[in-house]
């Protein structure tokens, strides 16, 4: 087996242990230079592998319960997981397990274990991959399965499960005019599975297109923004929302705290030939008017998972409460920069609907001029029963099963009377 393969796996282990751990996100742990040495193929194997070792990591530790007498150092046992997940995928078993043993057996803390890993290797390799789909569906943590089963109900949620298990294809969002590979969704957005690299992909040197899962691209479709009108995208990176308001020829203000995220709205703008007025400020301190506003409001992102699967072990819900008090304030600062006569579309990618549901519901009977555009949900692709109570959208990963599901998002669209 290649250094490269070797390295890049090293690294896999490195980051699982950063997430289950020391409760860091992979986005964290990449930001922080993570995987800056390796060269951007073997980058790019190192997350598939630690992505796809916590979608299977429930399916990886019942396997190799059953060959080992008590839990191994941490490390120990992210090299046996990765090679588990490995394993049961088809990957060669001489090539694994040889990596594996190499990598435990250089550490100076660990290098004793090697044998070990080299035994139950060997054993899994030889059972795992039989036993591996006859196993359940990996399930959420308790700490957020049991609030979503309460909302949901059950088989809801062994549906967004299948949904988290499976991972995500590509979604684009494309020019007017331009084309994209993929197939086209009832939404409008492309999809691409299996696409590989994105940078690659024909269009992208053009800036015909940019990457946006199809949930995330619906709130600027019920907002519909038309050309000339001032518009705010608050909690603007990483940029997907300001170029849907750009591209429908709107004067956008993008706004966000984080000077680092709005790199990258700044890096798309650039690629698509697009407009906007990129500011990096705190929210809640902006001041001006405008004719419509997106208020993409920080979450949990429980409805991210699919495309993000380390969030459940990082994360044990105990800052939710903080993010719920946030979005509550955002909304009503964001209400007061709003023209009367506006919309403000307020949306969070969330599958809690105390970040969604009820946040709008409270809204509605804090502010007397504040009204729900149901008709802004008339749009293509739309299905009515995602439509809720109060007249928002509920998005779900387990609704388009069979073709790659979708992000959980909550969208409404909020018009303030003259």
């Amino acid at each position: 087996m290649s250094d490269n393969a070797t390295a890049a796996r090293r690294s896999a282990i490195y980051l699982l242990d950063q997430i289950l751990g020391e409760g860091r996100l992979m986005s964290e742990c990449l930001a922080a230079g993570a995987l800056e040495r390796l060269a951007p193929e073997d980058r790019a194997r190192a997350q598939r592998l630690a992505l796809q070792t916590l979608r299977g990591l429930e399916r990886a530790d019942r396997l190799l319960d059953n060959h080992l007498n008590r839990t191994p150092a941490l490390t120990v046992h992210n090299a046996l997981r990765l090679g588990a997940v490995e394993l049961c995928h088809g990957e060669a078993a001489h090539g694994v397990v040889n990596s594996m043993v190499e990598i435990v057996g250089r550490s100076r803390k660990h290098g004793r274990l090697k044998g070990l890993v080299n035994a139950v290797l060997r054993k899994v390799a030889a059972e795992g991959p039989e036993a591996w789909p006859k196993m359940r569906v990996p399930r959420l943590p308790e700490w957020l399965r049991d609030p979503l089963i309460m909302a949901w109900g059950a088989e809801a949620v062994t549906g967004m499960e299948l949904a988290h298990f499976e991972g995500a294809p590509l979604d684009l969002s494309v020019k007017p005019g331009a084309t994209a590979p993929g197939e086209e969704l009832p939404t409008g957005s492309m999809r691409i599975k299996d696409a590989g690299q994105v940078s690659a992909l024909p269009g992208y040197d053009r800036g015909d297109w940019w990457v946006q899962d199809a949930a995330a691209a619906l709130p600027v479709r019920v907002l519909a923004p038309k050309p000339g009108e001032k518009i705010l995208d608050l909690c603007a990176a990483p940029g997907g929302k300001s170029l849907q308001l750009a591209v429908a020829g709107a004067d956008v203000t993008a706004l966000d705290i984080s000077e680092s995220r709005l790199e990258r709205v700044r890096e798309n703008l650039t690629r698509t030939g697009l407009m906007a007025t990129v500011i990096a400020a705190d929210a809640l301190e902006h001041q001006g008017q405008y004719d419509a506003i997106l208020l993409d409001a920080p979450c949990s992102a429980t409805g991210t998972i699919r495309r993000h699967p380390d969030l459940p072990f990082a994360k044990d819900g105990s800052e939710f409460g903080a993010l719920i008090e946030l979005q509550t304030q955002m909304l009503a600062h964001a209400w007061t920069l709003l023209k009367p006569g506006g919309r403000l579309v307020y949306c969070t990618c969330s599958l809690l609907p105390d970040e969604g549901e009820v946040q709008v519901e409270e809204a509605l009977q804090m502010y007397p001029g504040m009204q729900v555009d149901r008709a802004a949900l008339q749009v293509a692709g739309i299905e009515t029963s995602w439509i809720t109570e109060e007249g928002g959208l509920r998005l779900r990963p387990d609704y388009w099963p069979g073709t790659g599901g979708m992000d959980g998002f909550y969208i409404a669209c909020l018009t303030k009377s003259t």
